[in-house]
């Protein structure tokens, strides 16, 4: 006999059905797994994804014009899903929801991604099991649980071995590549709190540092407060720098602190300036403890090489797996230096990652308000090199798309 209760029923869960949205875009590497998720969004009657190409390019392209809530990224041609994940989550915005798609039958590589913020689904992958796994994502995202919900930005220090060598340059140099060829968000902290030219390496003109009145506790600031705190460089380079006539350096380094964890939320790197000579060991074991990786910039001379063997020898006795990146600045000509490249991985018991060779006419271009990275310097090479090191690049993928590893 013919139900009308049941009939109305199954209208309801049609339309229900036909009213699920999941904005989603997959990132594909095969036409197996693109046919298999077009088929399986058809079959659920789901609006169908977009569809791009697993290319860097591609990717910051997208990401830049479109705004993404659920992103699958296939990686089934992938030699090492997590090396992979690494060198390619800053394309990703961090209030997006990344599901991985790998061949990797391995529990560390649940744990590594789980880790970064990303889900993973092994393939292959049946279309009823896809859909069941990205309605728990979506689900997730609604309730504001699961990952993929404020993933925090990759943090990088800038340290140097003494004042002048080229930290804030070289900082303001790689944030703008981060921001403008790289395309991902990117926040500079300035933590010199009495003067320091980042200003003037950024270009900006008429500034000034943000007054601080009074230091909240961290539980008093929110987000909106922190970006209010930012000054816009770009689309995707802001830059947080404050002062205050009322309150220590030490409590304005906290405040600062506070409000770039705030901003690691919304943004794919926060570099830190840490250039000025008033840093401490209190500040080796917060590098230590809270960031990816430290860049420490040292020219061809005796004192800064001593100091920054004492920085590493600090680092060493810290906890965690800090990255420790080595950058010797040529900041004068060579016939005033005493010191040679062997000369400062032998003492220091470390490799150089990137020698920044002298530049005679560097000032004349930062005062015109160019770019050094993408000029035509000699050092824009060394420039770009450091960007790389920092992605965690090969010299193969620093000299071609990233993309053209997954062909």
């Amino acid at each position: 006999m013919f139900d009308i209760l049941e009939s109305f029923n199954n209208i309801d869960a049609n339309k229900a059905k036909a009213n699920f949205k999941m904005p989603c875009v997959v990132f594909t590497q095969t036409d197996e797994c693109h046919t298999l998720i077009e088929e399986a969004f058809r079959f659920e009657g789901i609006e169908q994804p977009t569809f791009v190409k697993n290319r860097d390019e591609d990717m910051r392209r997208y990401v830049r014009e479109s705004s993404v809530e659920i992103a699958i990224v296939e990686l089934n041609e992938s030699q090492d899903v997590t090396k992979d994940m690494e060198r390619i989550s800053h394309l990703l915005p961090n209030e997006a929801s990344v599901v991985v798609v790998g061949k990797e039958d391995a529990i560390s590589t649940i744990r590594n991604l789980k880790s970064m913020g990303f889900y993973y689904l092994f393939w292959p992958v049946t279309k009823q099991e896809l859909i069941e796994f990205l309605k728990n994502v979506h689900d997730n995202r609604l309730r504001e649980h699961g990952l993929g919900k404020k993933r925090q930005a990759k943090k990088v220090a800038f340290w140097g071995s003494k004042g002048g060598v080229g930290t804030s340059m070289l900082a303001t140099e790689v944030s703008y590549e981060l921001s403008e060829k790289r395309k991902s968000k990117c926040v500079l902290v300035d933590h010199n709190y009495l003067g320091g030219n980042l200003d003037i390496f950024l270009n900006l003109d008429n500034f000034n540092k943000k007054g601080v009145s009074s230091v909240s506790s961290a539980s008093d600031l929110d987000v909106t407060y922190a970006v209010s705190m930012t000054r816009k460089v770009n689309d995707m380079l802001s830059f947080l720098s404050v002062e205050s006539d009322q309150h220590h350096e030490h409590e304005l380094k906290e405040y600062s602190r506070s409000l770039s964890d705030l901003l690691a939320e919304y943004n794919n790197f926060i570099v830190e300036d840490l250039s000025g000579s008033g840093q401490s060991r209190q500040d080796i074991q917060y590098i230590a403890g809270n960031c990816d990786a430290v860049v420490i910039v040292v020219a061809p001379m005796v004192s800064c090489v001593r100091e920054a063997k004492k920085i590493l020898d600090l680092l060493n006795k810290e906890p965690g797996n800090l990255r420790r990146i080595i950058v010797l600045n040529h900041n004068l000509p060579a016939s005033a230096t005493v010191m040679t490249k062997r000369d400062v991985q032998h003492y220091l018991g470390q490799e150089i990652a990137v020698e920044v060779p002298f530049e005679q006419t560097l000032v004349k271009n930062v005062l015109n308000g160019k770019r050094l990275y993408n000029s035509r310097l000699k050092s824009a090479k060394s420039i770009r090199k450091l960007t790389s090191e920092i992605l965690g690049e090969t010299d193969k993928q620093s000299a071609f798309s990233l993309g053209s590893l997954f062909r």
